[in-house]
Formats: structure tokens, sequence, C-alpha cells
């Protein structure tokens, strides 16, 4: 299994390169995703979407978030609008739409770490990478807790979140910055991604991009 395992990593590394007109890989930064890959918590993402869409009369499903995974949470609401009254959500309309499934979520959250994610980070900062985040999300709660789950790992500084961007995955404004903010390029990063948008915003940023099954 580890041999073909290899054999299929090897091959992906090949096809990156070249695609990118690359001659190597040489690795100084990992870009993580935070939902779904370093905490278990798009299960209580999507059931207070849902609730909150249903509450306010908003076409959706609960599988319907994890497809929106990536998302900032005012593209998440345009596209609900879209979907059900044919236009883009008022600024109003978005903030408090977003606070109220913000305070749902909170409430369900338990904060859970991702299994094996520790691990991961452990061996990426052994290898001397940089590691980052590089986020959808625009709830403080979560950012703030990086520090407490993963000490001495990511710093605001080097973090991509929902309040630096202007268009968010799948654009990949959002790995972009990261490779600013590590000050490296495209063929010097790894992307590690659940969500099909945010797997869709690695590979258009030109990044070796990763991705773990995580999902329903």
């Amino acid at each position: 299994i580890i041999k073909n395992m290899n054999i299929m990593i090897q091959e992906a590394i090949n096809r990156y390169l070249l695609k990118h007109k690359q001659n190597t890989l040489s690795p100084k930064a990992v870009l993580f995703d935070m939902d779904g890959v370093l905490y278990d918590s798009m299960r209580f993402h999507a059931r207070a979407w849902y609730e909150t869409a249903t509450h306010h009369q908003l076409i959706s499903t609960p599988e319907l978030f994890y497809l929106y995974e990536g998302r900032t949470g005012e593209s998440t609401i345009n596209e609900l609008y879209q979907k059900t009254f044919l236009r883009d959500a008022t600024d109003e309309e978005k903030k408090s739409i977003y606070e109220e499934k913000a305070i749902l979520f909170n409430q369900y959250n338990d904060g859970k770490a991702m299994q094996g994610a520790a691990e991961v980070l452990k061996k990426v900062k052994a290898s001397g990478l940089q590691t980052l985040v590089v986020t959808g999300s625009g709830q403080h709660s979560l950012i703030n807790k990086l520090e407490h789950t993963y000490p001495g790992y990511f710093k605001r500084e080097k973090m991509v979140t929902a309040f630096d961007v202007k268009l968010g995955k799948p654009h990949p404004e959002p790995y972009l910055m990261g490779l600013q903010k590590a000050e490296v390029r495209a063929n010097e990063a790894f992307v590690v991604e659940n969500a099909p948008m945010g797997v869709e915003a690695g590979v258009a940023a030109g990044i070796f991009t990763i991705a773990v099954n995580t999902g329903p």
C-alpha cells in the first residue's frame, strides 16, 4: 500500500511540474484550510447555515453547505438569495443573517480538532516549513481558538481569513494572498484542503494541492 501511495504521489507531482513548467517542488510553506482540515466543524456550520436559511425562507439543503464550504459568508448568502429571489442580498441582510448563523454555530460547535491534524503539523514544523491558515471563515471564535488548539503554529499576520479577501474561494485570491504572506512562490508551497471550492482555489493559484476527504 505504501509503495503504491508513493507512486501515486510521485505521478501527481510529475503532472504538476509538467503543467506548470517547473523543474522541482521546493516546499517552504504549507497553507492549511481550517474547517474540515484543522477542526471537525463542518457539520456544525452546515446545521447553523441550514437552520438560518430556513428561518429566512431561503432555498437550501444541509448538503448544499458542504458544496458552498470555503466561500465567505457574504458570498454564501448572496448565492442563497440568487437561488431564492433572483437577486443579491443587501448589506443589511448579509450582516444580520451572518450574525444569526454565527450565534447558532457557536452554540453547536464543540471545538473538536480534526483527528491527525496535530501530528501533521508537528511533522511539517519539524521539516522546517512555515504553517499558515487560509480560511473563508469570518468568525473570531474559531480564529482565536487556533492558538489554544495548536499553540505556536499559526500567527495572525500569517493568516488569510474572510476579513482579508474580496473574492474568496473558489477564486484563487485567498491562496495567492497566502503565498504573499509566506513570501514564497507557488512551487514553494502545498495547500491542504477538504472543500471542493477550496481545492479549486488552490489549483487555480498554481499550488500543489492535497485534498483530504473529511466531508460527507
